[in-house]
């Protein structure tokens, strides 16, 4: 199954590209890129076909497509590459605007082909074994879920509005909303949300507090700054402390890692030695492809997270809660 990448503007796509190189029934072939030193250096690297012209990387055999452009690019690339009838996995959030999303998810239903949103946290081991005590009811009935998504700020095109859609927030909430979603089985209901900018001297949001109420109740806060120094050992965290009528559970994605005190590098470093998630999300990918079956994560995944993140904005612009509105798909 030969794969291309379309855009290495985020860092992902490194992780990626790694993993469609190790896996058994893969052959990583081709890159697109606008940036022609960026997709040209990365397809030294990779030693992979670099295509300046999308319509010409659209027309090579690539079977299925990892989109890593920037945000508000998500729309124009995926579907192009539905329209070339290209297998696609699509770095989150799905876009900028909602409309968007919606045309991006019709477009791939109308083609026929799958549109998969990346949330590698899904399948690290941490959260699996989470679900499975969730669905087993060991602590009961969920009553509420207080999660973080930290992170060190990216700078770039993540602080330019236009391209990224907005800040911490749209960067954040996402993860730990989908991992919600997934868990709970649940949608939510409205949310309150305070972004502010107080650590960088950027034009978009770099901290904040968001608060919503689920359909069925449950009440669930999210951290989702970019408030990790540089010298921070790694990018950020994920954690959630999640409540139940018998039990809470402490969770912290990245926990499991060796502390590595640097000297050559000047520098702490964590070592993760668990499996790594993004390795797990491309074979669930490569899977759905060679299967045949619905994505594991589809578009619409994409688009509640998404319809989450433009309710916090709201919110934070009139201070005070709002309601989700949630569209409607045929």
């Amino acid at each position: 199954m030969k794969v291309g990448i379309i855009s290495f503007a985020h860092m992902h796509a490194h992780s990626y590209a790694a993993y469609l190189q190790k896996h058994p029934d893969v052959q990583f072939t081709a890159i697109w890129d606008n940036d022609e030193e960026r997709g040209s250096a990365a397809a030294a690297a990779y030693q992979v076909e670099y295509h300046r012209d999308l319509r010409e990387f659209l027309q090579t055999d690539v079977e299925a497509v990892i989109v890593c452009s920037e945000n508000a690019r998500h729309k124009e690339h995926v579907i192009a590459a539905a329209k070339a009838k290209k297998q696609i996995l699509c770095e989150k959030p799905i876009a900028t605007e909602v409309k968007d999303a919606e045309e991006m998810i019709r477009t791939c239903r109308e083609e026929g082909v799958i549109l998969q949103i990346a949330y590698p946290v899904r399948f690290s081991p941490v959260m699996e074994q989470v679900k499975q005590l969730i669905e087993s009811r060991a602590i009961g009935e969920i009553l509420a879920i207080n999660g973080t998504n930290h992170g060190q700020m990216p700078g770039g095109w993540f602080i330019d509005k236009e391209l990224s859609g907005g800040g911490a927030a749209t960067d954040h909430i996402v993860h730990v909303m989908d991992l919600v979603r997934w868990l709970l089985k649940d949608e939510g209901k409205s949310v309150y949300a305070e972004l502010d900018t107080r650590f960088y001297d950027i034009e978009v949001e770099d901290c904040g507090i968001v608060s919503l109420e689920m359909e069925s109740g449950v009440i669930v806060t999210i951290d989702p700054s970019w408030s990790r120094p540089k010298s921070f050992p790694t990018w950020g965290d994920v954690t959630m402390h999640i409540v139940g009528t018998k039990g809470t559970l402490w969770v912290d994605v990245f926990k499991q890692h060796a502390l590595y005190y640097n000297d050559r590098g000047n520098r702490l470093q964590y070592l993760p030695w668990a499996k790594d998630m993004d390795e797990g999300l491309i074979a669930d990918f490569v899977s759905c492809v060679q299967e045949g079956r619905p994505p594991s994560i589809p578009g619409e995944d994409g688009l509640r997270t998404l319809e989450i993140v433009k309710a916090a904005y709201e919110s934070n612009r009139c201070r005070q809660a709002v309601m989700i509105d949630k569209v409607t798909l045929s």
